[in-house]
């Protein structure tokens, strides 16, 4: 068996050239790192759901109305212990990818906008990929705020946070669906199927927004029976939506791949 079989056959990624001239070191495919940075919270959010509602049923239903109550809430359900030791610990992992994948639509967006016509266009739809852009940092930065602190550590911090989560999350939605269909003109097959469930995914976020909006006056104000289960059931379906809507990026970027290789020299060469 020779060097190259051996390293073919070893299950620990080896140096490889792509071409003649260029190593890489590492490669993973970016459709692969998407999936399971979407995966990570969802899987965690299913087991936190089993677990605590399986053995901990009094503490997730404990609400300020004491009214009866079915469905509890995420907050609930991951800030109790020890279900919020693997919620946070599957949103540390989900974060770093997340902020990684935010760089490459602003990139990729940003080159498509040189290619609007008419191009007195461009500049409007330049300064909308920056504002999407920030919005979506402001999304996952609130994220990790409101998985970090929890309602029971600080309620106010908590709801004021999760309120930005909310509006950065349908404003980048809303802002990312307006781009999406300008800079893909005309839409591949591919294209338009990512679009359609973008828009689809936001429409139910928007629904389900105002019903949450609804359900939670209903039980802060009024104690109504079950409607917290009804803001909470709004609640699983919005974080569904989110997750959805953010794996579309296997579908905008099916055949790319995130490398590690030598950085080239301006002659070309590698440093």
């Amino acid at each position: 068996m020779d060097l190259d079989e051996a390293s073919h056959q070893s299950t620990i990624p080896s140096t490889r050239r792509v071409d003649n001239t260029k190593l890489v070191f590492y490669q993973i495919s970016f459709r692969q790192l998407s999936l399971v940075t979407v995966l990570l919270p969802l899987v965690a959010l299913v087991l936190c759901f089993i677990t605590a509602y399986t053995f901990q049923q009094s503490e997730i239903h404990e609400t300020h109305c004491k009214v009866y109550n079915v469905i509890p809430s995420i907050s609930a359900i991951t800030g109790i212990s020890p279900e919020r030791y693997l919620w946070r610990m599957s949103i540390a992992l989900h974060l770093g990818p997340r902020f990684l994948i935010s760089s490459v639509y602003y990139n990729y967006y940003a080159s498509r906008v040189k290619l609007i016509v008419p191009a007195s266009d461009q500049e409007w739809y330049t300064k909308l990929v920056k504002i999407c852009y920030w919005v979506n940092i402001t999304e996952i930065s609130s994220l990790m705020g409101v998985t970090y602190i929890s309602n029971r550590d600080n309620y106010p911090v908590h709801e004021k946070i999760f309120i930005t989560f909310m509006i950065s999350s349908l404003v980048y939605m809303l802002v990312s669906l307006i781009i999406y269909r300008r800079i893909h003109q005309p839409m591949t097959k591919r294209q338009e199927i990512s679009y359609a469930i973008k828009k689809l995914l936001f429409i139910t976020s928007i629904v389900c927004t105002a019903g949450l909006v609804i359900f939670f006056m209903k039980h802060r104000l009024f104690c109504h029976v079950l409607a917290f289960s009804w803001f909470a059931l709004c609640e699983y379906i919005i974080a569904s939506a989110n997750m959805g809507y953010h794996v579309t990026v296997f579908l905008d970027f099916p055949n790319e791949v995130m490398a590690i290789a030598p950085k080239e020299s301006s002659t070309g060469k590698e440093d």
